[in-house]
This record gives structure tokens, C-alpha cells and sequence, in this order.
């Protein structure tokens, strides 16, 4: 996907878009390409690729919820996937990026600051425990590609205020899915909604997963990682 493609597809999205905010796109590949020797964040980096499938389908969150105004936690959030692109594109967008790597979090600061990027906050902790720490606190809790959806689920949802929406961008999730009724009533969990498609050019699948909150979080959730990881929730 070059820039004009990019341009392209994005309109779709009704994403509105200056050219700072792509000049600070190709700031990010160009800092990521670099960096990216040193701390090994992405297995991706030919710059149509990254445009494809890091860029592009970060934005494409925006399919299924309204970022305007929103704080929003992205978690495990890696080399700033999906949370520096929604940060870019929406600046008003209040950010925190989770990740419990130390060197993807030095990355992640670096990028902030080279961006110049306002309200950025970045929490080098594990998402159990952060979470614990900080309950109902976010609009939205996202997450691109990190862990299986129950696990996601149990140490995301103590941060989401009530009315507040829990996102996962993954491939196909169909496997995920199985048994997952006693996650959304321990959970407090409602109205789900998928959304399937294909990226542009190449086709592979992607799904958008979205979930909202009814009632706050019980406080014996998250459980223990290594309980989150042998026993699915009783």
C-alpha cells in the first residue's frame, strides 16, 4: 500500500487527515525502520507493508466505534499498534499505551517525542496488574493481535468504565469464541458485535471484536496470570 492508496482507503473510513498528520506517518515508519534493528519490534518492515498492515489496519478500529473526545488504553500495545496511529489521526484522543517489554516502551517514548504527541501516557507493567491498579477508568480498551480473546478479556475489563467499550482487532476468532457466554456474564458484558472484512490488496481476513460494560467489575477480577492462562472463569 503506497501513500495514494493509503490516502485512499482511509477516506473510505471517513477519516479526515491533514498532511502533518502524514508527515508524522512517515516519521513513525522511518524512526520504526531504524529502530527496529535495535529493539526488534516488527517482523514487517517494507514500508507498503507497514502502511498495510500496521498503519491502515489500525484505523480500521474506526469501523465500528467513535474516537472523538475518548480516553482509550491500548493494551500490550507493542511498537504503538493500534495507539500512536488512532493518537495521530485523533489528536483529541487521550492515550495510554500498555506494554510490559521495557525496551518497546523506550521505543514508544522515543516516538511520543519525535511525534510531539500530546497527552500520551506510557505504562511499562504487565496488564494484569495495571489493571488492578486501575479500574473503570477508560472509554475504550483496545487490542491488536496480542492474546487469546478470554485472557484479553478478563485482565481488560476491570479498566473499562461501565457504558464503556472493550475492542479487539484480530484475524479470525471463530476458535476464540468457544464458551465465551461465562466470561460476558462474570464480566458484566453486553452487546456484541463482529465485524469481518479484508484488507485491502493482499485480502487476508480481519475481524473487529466489540463488547460493552454494564456494571463494574468484580474485584476478584483479573485473576492471577498463570490462573487466567490454565482455568477459563467458573
Amino acid at each position: 500500500m503506497n501513500k495514494e492508496q493509503f490516502i485512499n482507503e482511509i477516506k473510505k473510513l471517513n477519516i479526515k487527515y491533514t498532511e502533518e498528520m502524514l508527515q508524522k506517518l512517515e516519521k513513525y515508519y522511518e524512526i520504526l525502520y531504524t529502530e527496529n534493528k535495535k529493539y526488534n519490534l516488527t517482523a514487517i518492515t517494507d514500508k507498503k507493508e507497514v502502511f498495510l498492515k500496521h498503519f491502515f489496519d489500525s484505523l480500521t478500529i474506526t469501523k465500528i466505534v467513535d474516537l472523538d473526545n475518548q480516553s482509550l488504553i491500548d493494551v500490550g500495545t507493542g511498537a504503538g499498534f493500534p495507539g500512536i496511529v488512532l493518537k495521530i489521526f485523533f489528536p483529541k484522543l487521550d492515550v495510554t499505551l500498555l506494554d510490559s517489554t521495557t525496551k518497546k516502551c523506550i521505543f514508544l517514548t522515543k516516538i511520543v517525542e519525535e511525534l510531539q504527541l500530546e497527552k500520551v501516557k506510557i505504562i511499562n507493567k504487565r496488564a494484569e496488574v495495571y489493571s488492578k491498579e486501575n479500574r473503570e477508568k477508560y472509554d475504550i480498551v483496545t487490542s491488536r493481535a496480542v492474546a487469546p480473546l478470554k485472557h484479553l478479556l478478563e485482565y481488560s475489563i476491570p479498566m473499562l468504565k461501565v457504558n464503556g467499550t472493550f475492542i479487539a482487532l484480530k484475524s479470525n476468532i471463530t476458535d476464540e469464541m468457544k464458551n465465551i457466554d461465562k466470561y460476558y456474564k462474570k464480566l458484566s458484558l453486553k452487546n456484541e458485535t463482529i465485524i469481518q472484512f479484508q484488507l485491502p490488496s493482499e485480502n487476508s481476513l480481519r475481524t473487529i471484536y466489540k463488547v460493552e460494560k454494564y456494571n463494574v467489575t468484580a474485584k476478584k477480577y483479573p485473576r492471577q496470570y498463570s490462573q487466567i492462562k490454565k482455568n477459563d472463569i467458573m
